[in-house]
């Protein structure tokens, strides 16, 4: 299948919502933190695929703002596995030249959680094959709440004029400055909703949604998301005659 890949037109930023591991650990009979744990062979898989193609940037939505209301327990158990993650994959990280990214509000995960984040964040920081951006106690509308704050102090004190904001003004406020804009949102699980995600930076991006459950969403899977994505004519406002 990845020979039916074109190289030449590959996404530049693959966003993914890794929706289903509930659902598939009670089709087991499991409590859904057994989803979650076997999710992480899904994300491993996926970002071997990613390297296959060699494929710049992919953010996962790992958290979002409106988990905090989940049970304390599968929060608990979440965070934990979270770590448990990172320190079980940074060998892996190092040796494959993956550098750890996060956006989202860091202030609002517990000390051990921010540690550990931090440290991978700083020992892959000189890795430069792939960008791995975890979006952790996320949510898009409160991103766009604290630029427009923070852009709006910066008019109040002079260091900006609002005449001169525009979408780079935006984009240097967002969690995301330093990422291109998404070419490419998989959501798995089978809903056909963004769920507060990236809401301004996949403006023009694709959208592929799949009912495969998250723990059994394979390279393959993503590979099939990648030809669909390249089959795809992609006008931004255009037609097909001025391409």
């Amino acid at each position: 299948m990845i020979e039916e890949i074109l190289k030449s037109q590959l996404p530049n930023h693959v966003a993914i919502i890794m929706d289903g591991n509930g659902r598939w650990a009670k089709d087991k009979n499991k409590q859904r933190v057994f989803g979650h744990e076997n999710g992480v062979k899904s994300v491993k898989d996926c970002i071997s695929g990613v390297l296959n193609l060699g494929i710049q940037n992919l953010t996962l939505y790992v958290f979002s703002l409106e988990n905090w209301k989940r049970p304390k327990f599968e929060v608990k158990a979440l965070m934990h596995l979270l770590v448990k993650s990172l320190e079980n994959e940074l060998e892996s990280l190092i040796k494959e030249n993956i550098k750890l990214t996060v956006i989202g509000d860091f202030e609002s995960l517990n000390p051990n959680t921010r540690e550990k984040l931090n440290e991978v964040i700083s020992k892959t920081s000189g890795n430069n094959k792939l960008n791995l951006n975890l979006a952790i106690s996320y949510g898009s509308r409160q991103e766009l709440v604290n630029a427009i704050r923070a852009i709006s102090n910066k008019v109040k004190n002079n260091i900006i004029s609002d005449e001169n904001i525009d979408e780079n003004i935006i984009n240097e406020h967002l969690y995301t400055r330093n990422l291109p804009s998404v070419d490419l949102l998989i959501r798995t699980g089978g809903e056909y909703r963004i769920s507060n995600f990236l809401l301004w930076q996949i403006a023009y991006a694709e959208l592929f949604f799949t009912n495969i459950l998250w723990p059994n969403f394979r390279k393959e899977d993503f590979f099939k998301a990648i030809i669909e994505y390249q089959n795809r004519e992609r006008r931004f406002g255009k037609i097909s005659e001025q391409k």
